[in-house]
């Protein structure tokens, strides 16, 4: 699972993360950026504990970081996103991939969604799925009718791994807000309802599927 910042692995497919442990599967989280001199180093630091703190929460068998310059990866050149990310791939060797939406407001997401696309080639990684994440505050917030938005094909049933995936939301607490912000405890799990409404489930995470290889 790659993640812009810390949060949008939990925000974007906790409950997956957590279903997907329970079943036996190894889970990886890599955490593309951190924040540089332009952010509050104290805020920074309790944002990695958090992070490790939900995704051990969630099942995660190890957590990464590639501390890139938080909204900054427009300044470095894609080549090197693009090798960085790669060296993970190939190391972590996954077979499945959940990625931020490119269509996402935050120009982070684009261009870590770009790069991974590029990383995780069918010739480079033996990946045999790609899914695209919704991240709550910018899926949803960027132009309308401008931009292609998000329509999920896949979901996935998380009425067994909800809860977890709210006590993960909320070991964030440098980072959740208050209802009826998207990035509420609140809001989360109505977006959940909502979206197991889609498919006649209790709750759900959607995803777009980007490729499956079926051998």
């Amino acid at each position: 699972m790659v993640a812009p910042h810390p949060d949008d692995e939990v925000f974007g497919c906790g409950g997956t993360l957590a279903k997907f442990s329970r079943s036996g599967n190894e889970v990886y989280v890599l955490i593309v950026t951190k924040g540089d001199e332009l952010f509050d180093q104290k805020l920074i630091e309790q944002g990695r504990q958090e992070a490790l703190q939900a995704d051990r929460l969630l099942g995660v068998r190890e957590t990464h970081f590639a501390d890139l310059p938080a909204i900054k990866l427009d300044t470095l050149p894609q080549y090197q996103i693009n090798e960085i990310l790669s060296s993970y791939f190939k190391k972590l060797k996954p077979e499945l991939l959940f990625l931020p939406f490119p269509g996402d407001i935050n120009r982070d997401h684009q261009i870590v969604h770009a790069c991974s696309m590029v990383a995780a080639r069918p010739i480079s990684v033996p990946v045999r799925e790609i899914y695209c994440y919704e991240a709550p505050s910018s899926t949803n917030w960027n132009s309308p009718g401008l931009v292609s938005p998000f329509l999920p094909n896949c979901f996935v049933d998380i009425s067994d791994t909800i809860e977890l995936k709210i006590q993960a939301v909320k070991t964030y607490a440098s980072q959740i807000k208050q209802h009826p912000h998207e990035r509420s405890p609140e809001s989360v799990l109505t977006l959940s309802q909502y979206r197991g409404g889609f498919v006649n489930l209790t709750h759900a995470e959607a995803f777009m599927c980007l490729r499956r290889i079926i051998k």
